[in-house]
């Protein structure tokens, strides 16, 4: 298959894209500054640089300065062209466009190697995944939204390499990309306690929760294996790994731990489960209203690593009851928002010892290196959406919302006609974006909300509801902000490492501004902001009308209580300007931790109620 999908018009498609999205990132995040020349309501943005023998080139690209954040987006119709040496011919190498575009002050020569594999990567599996979905020939509208995690296919509609997937081969994109939709059996294996962290929701135990998942049988016979290895099961957690994690990141590294058992390799579990989205959440296809599986992956996707560090890991139970708690005390939210909170009710990690004598932990020192396997065993246990839905009610992931069927009409044009772009709209904002704003400005809690944490709950594409997910990573609090502080948890009780302030700094903040640029990054920037644009595009529905119904919508719902009011004012989602990840900048920099640019905030314009 690989061979014909890079011969085919997908790849080109798939190849046309990334080259929009790199020329898009580099010029908005300041990375090259581009020569600019209007031509109507669109602009030529010209990027030099210079080939291996020194010759100046130039790559040329027709896109437009949209309302959305200042965004920069180049022309679908418009591909990049390439003039050098003579020649004026369309781009068609991502590695020499790195080469020659982006040896630039700021950017680390080193990462430019490791940037352009990724680019790479990212074409070869987007143009087979893509290849495959026209050789299927799925309709989008008619999948469940559990089908629509691996039927969409669009990936990160910013990021340049949005499906790199490094570490996987081309056999593991097929076996373990979601687009395929392959059965996964995931491994289990015993780690023992001692050399491991857990934890679960008060009120459950991991026993009954694996009872559960597994079954009693299963249970029993894994229990009984470690019997017969003169092993008492009391002393081990037992956690599944993907398959993939088990083959390159465990098998070679585990020996000692196999011989010692304090890792016993149990087998399969009876149940088969489907990659989604994030490849590492996998979902139970044989009885889809138990929970969802996260996974630990010494993979890079995205520019993200998917590992699960044991610190995050155990977290996530702690922070997902926190967080129902605020959503049970809160009139609102509960009765009239009717949020779900997929709440992450157990996990395991392992969590090796170094085993040099001195009693430290891998990964916790600074001056000593991890061990190979910190990390690389970890799951977190999600509740299934499947157990929050009523008669009627269906499901769409947020991400999904911005997709095309492979005609190119949008995956919602059939709900837009059937109530009117305004009405849906408004009631998407009142039903799926107010509760997260809420619950930033009342409760001073912002959640990661781009639009693979956040699924629609629908009737006929009408929403109703929405659900939340991904929270062990995901939150951010500022104590002084919030509404309830004594309720906020004790992070240095989960988790000895968040005795460091550097390390509670990834969930607890000192002022409420970072949770402006979270909410604004995440939830706007990310999320709602590439439906503003496709709407514009498509529709003809004016961005400046889309961010003055967002805003029209805050202010309503500010105004019903003062102390809201008060509360929304101080988290200022109306500031001029705001801070925004520099997702291709943290690729070609070693320091890419924090970095971020300021942009202008398409609400600011409205910041008074009509």
């Amino acid at each position: 298959m690989a061979a014909q999908a890079l011969r085919s018009e997908a790849c080109v498609h798939v190849r046309r894209r990334i080259f929009r999205q790199l020329a898009e990132s580099v010029i908005y995040e300041g990375i090259v500054t581009p020569l600019m020349e209007a031509e109507g309501e669109k602009i030529l943005y010209s990027l030099q640089g210079q080939d291996a023998a020194g010759r100046k080139v130039i790559y040329r690209c027709l896109g437009q300065r949209r309302f959305t954040f200042g965004r920069i987006r180049m022309l679908t119709e418009s591909p990049l062209i390439r003039l050098g040496g003579g020649v004026e011919a369309e781009a068609s190498s991502l590695r020499l466009f790195v080469e020659e575009v982006l040896d630039v002050p700021g950017v680390d020569r080193s990462k430019l190697i490791s940037f352009a594999e990724e680019l790479e990567q990212t074409l070869l599996k987007d143009a087979i995944a893509q290849f495959h979905r026209i050789s299927e020939g799925r309709e989008l509208r008619r999948l469940s939204g559990d089908d629509l995690e691996s039927a969409v296919m669009d990936g990160h509609r910013y990021h340049p390499s949005y499906k790199s997937r490094i570490g996987f081969d081309y056999a593991d994109h097929l076996a373990y990309g979601p687009e395929f939709a392959r059965d996964v059996t995931p491994i289990w294996l015993a780690v023992r306690k001692e050399e491991s962290r857990a934890a679960v929701l008060p009120g459950m135990s991991l026993d009954g929760l694996l009872r559960e998942e597994l079954g009693d049988a299963a249970v029993d016979s894994f229990q009984a294996l470690l019997r017969s290895e003169n092993c008492d099961p009391a002393d081990y957690f037992f956690a599944p790994v993907h398959p993939w994690q088990w083959r390159r990141a465990i098998v070679p590294a585990c020996a000692e731990e196999l011989r010692t058992k304090r890792m016993v390799l149990l087998g399969c579990s009876p149940d088969a489960y489907r990659a989604q989205q994030s490849i590492r959440t996998l979902a139970n296809r044989t009885e889809p209203h138990k929970a969802y599986i996260k996974l630990s992956m010494n993979l890079l996707n995205t520019s993200s690593s998917r590992q699960l560090l044991p610190h995050y890991t155990v977290t996530a139970p702690v922070l997902s009851f926190w967080l129902q708690s605020l959503v049970d005390g809160d009139r609102y939210l509960k009765e009239e928002a009717k949020l779900i909170l997929l709440r992450e009710v157990a996990a395991v990690s392992y969590d090796p010892q170094d085993h040099k004598g001195d009693g430290r932990r891998s990964g916790r020192e600074h001056d000593q290196a991890p061990h190979p396997l910190y990390a690389a065993v970890g799951c977190i246990w999600r509740e299934s959406l499947h157990r929050y839905l009523q008669l009627g009610e269906e499901c769409v992931p947020f991400y999904a919302l911005c997709a095309s069927e492979r005609d190119g009409t949008p995956l919602i044009e059939p709900w837009l006609q059937a109530y009117g772009i305004e009405a849906w709209l408004n009631r998407l904002l009142e039903r799926c974006v107010l509760p997260v704003l809420h619950l930033a400005a009342v409760h001073g809690v912002a959640t990661e909300s781009h639009a693979q944490n956040m699924v629609m709950v629908h009737r006929e594409g009408w929403p109703e509801r929405l659900a939340l997910k991904d929270f062990h990573e995901d939150v951010l609090y500022c104590r002084s902000f919030l509404k309830q502080p004594e309720f906020c948890p004790d992070l240095t009780v989960v988790h000895e490492r968040y005795a460091v302030q550097e390390e509670r700094a990834n969930f607890e903040t000192e002022d409420v501004t970072p949770l402006r640029y979270l909410t604004l990054g995440a939830l706007f920037f990310v999320n709602l902001g590439e439906l503003a644009m496709m709407l514009a595009d498509w529709y003809g529905f004016e961005e400046r009308r889309f961010w003055r119904m967002t805003s029209a919508c805050i202010h309503r719902h500010q105004a019903k209580d003062p102390h809201w009011k008060e509360r929304f004012e101080a988290l200022d989602l109306f500031a001029p300007t705001t801070r925004v990840e520099q997702l291709t900048y943290k690729r070609l920099t070693v320091q890419s931790k924090g970095l971020s640019h300021r942009v202008p905030n398409p609400l600011s314009a409205f910041q008074s109620p009509d």
